[in-house]
């Protein structure tokens, strides 16, 4: 599974073919490189660690600088690995947009924007108890029962309570690439990318 890291700038739209106008995502994958190569012998399973995102020195941890030191590459602020691959990249390399083709299918993982503590209401849609009527005068967006009792003593796991929305590590399965831009490293995907502006994700074929 061959990917790369980059940064979601923001949302647009262009014309396909057919004239219709195709809502799209741009990501910018500039300075990606190959940081570890790990093998079946030596780590117990193949994968390449890639980084993302140059950053000073300064900020940077001495157990950071001596594998980026090692790799011969600079500072980088993201790293994410991509299992099982099979490729001819060395250690040092830089991933390129070369490894994507326009028209072909991608999976984007990010975390999504976090919205905070959310009732039911707001987070599952809820409908509230009811009316004011019967003594109901604060209930208009209570959850009402969910169900438990002496049997199952318990809250059964999943129920559609209120809680934290959002912030969530998310998978969006088959973007196509619309669009390579190799002169600025932009990559065109088409549909919604998870997180907000400026955030990491990772691309993977």
């Amino acid at each position: 599974m061959l990917g790369i890291i980059g940064k979601k700038l923001g949302m647009t739209s262009m014309y396909d073919a057919n004239g219709r106008n195709i809502a799209c995502t741009l990501i910018e994958t500039d300075s990606c490189f190959v940081t570890q190569i790990k093998t079946n012998e030596v780590d117990g399973y193949n994968a390449f660690q890639v980084g993302f995102g140059r950053k000073k020195d300064k900020h940077t941890t001495n157990a950071l600088k001596g594998h980026f030191k090692k790799a011969g590459t600079p500072a980088l602020r993201k790293l994410s690995e991509f299992r099982d691959f099979d490729s001819n990249l060395n250690l040092g390399d830089e991933v390129k947009l070369d490894l994507f083709e326009e028209g072909e299918w991608v999976d984007v993982v990010g975390d999504s924007k976090g919205k905070g503590f959310m009732g039911v209401v707001k987070r599952h849609n809820f409908g509230g108890v009811g009316g004011q009527t019967h003594g109901q005068h604060n209930r208009l967006r209570a959850p009402g029962s969910i169900g438990a009792c002496s049997t199952p003593s318990r809250v059964f796991k999943g129920m559609r309570m209120a809680g934290q929305t959002g912030n969530k590590r998310v998978k969006i399965q088959n973007l196509q690439v619309l669009k390579i831009v190799p002169e600025k490293n932009l990559l065109v995907l088409s549909g919604a990318v998870p997180g907000a502006k400026g955030s990491f994700v990772r691309i993977e074929k």
